[in-house]
């Protein structure tokens, strides 16, 4: 199967992205930060359904996707910890998550020589927390009728974001005693 199919160009679209959005945040063209955001949102969404439906899921693919998302969030995180729209604890806490975890895995495929990364559901309500809170952050920026985020909505990201690196590690350290 060719690693050129429609589902991986999506991908890679979204990945370029990044930095359209990355100029827009820094030459406050908030409006077309927030399209831009849409855009990278829905592709998400339309490249794995793409490819599961048309059965094009590739190992280049199953890479790309979460690279482009956290590359994405973690931009973000960024960004908007240093515009403060969102807390510094908060940033701190996302990327470090996502640093132990993916620390963690490469440690386990270094010793065990194999690792089955799969995606739990208290991780993906995290990303979806994340994604939503980024949204809805870019909404309150472009539309004065739509209130700022409220502080429980950082502690909802940071506990989902918390709680589902706990569960990695934790599933990181039984697959290596199973080894």
């Amino acid at each position: 199967m060719s690693v050129v199919n429609i589902p991986n160009i999506i991908t890679f679209i979204r990945i370029v992205i990044i930095p359209a959005f990355v100029t827009a945040l820094i030459y406050k063209r908030y409006d077309y930060a927030l399209l831009l955001f849409i855009i990278a949102a829905v592709s998400d969404t339309l490249d794995g359904l793409m490819a599961r439906v048309t059965k094009q899921k590739t190992k280049l693919g199953a890479f790309l996707d979460p690279l482009a998302d956290k590359s994405l969030l973690v931009t973000s995180f960024i960004l908007f910890s240093v515009y403060d729209w969102v807390p510094t604890w908060l940033t701190i806490t996302v990327i470090s998550r996502d640093v132990i975890v993916t620390l963690g895995w490469f440690l386990l495929y270094l010793t065990s020589h194999s690792i089955k990364v799969e995606p739990s559901l208290i991780g993906k309500a995290a990303i979806a927390s994340q994604l939503i809170l980024i949204a809805y952050t870019l909404l309150s920026i472009n539309f004065n009728n739509i209130p700022r985020p409220d502080n429980w909505m950082f502690w909802i990201v940071a506990v989902l974001t918390t709680v589902s690196g706990l569960q990695y590690i934790y599933r990181g350290l039984k697959q290596a005693s199973e080894k």
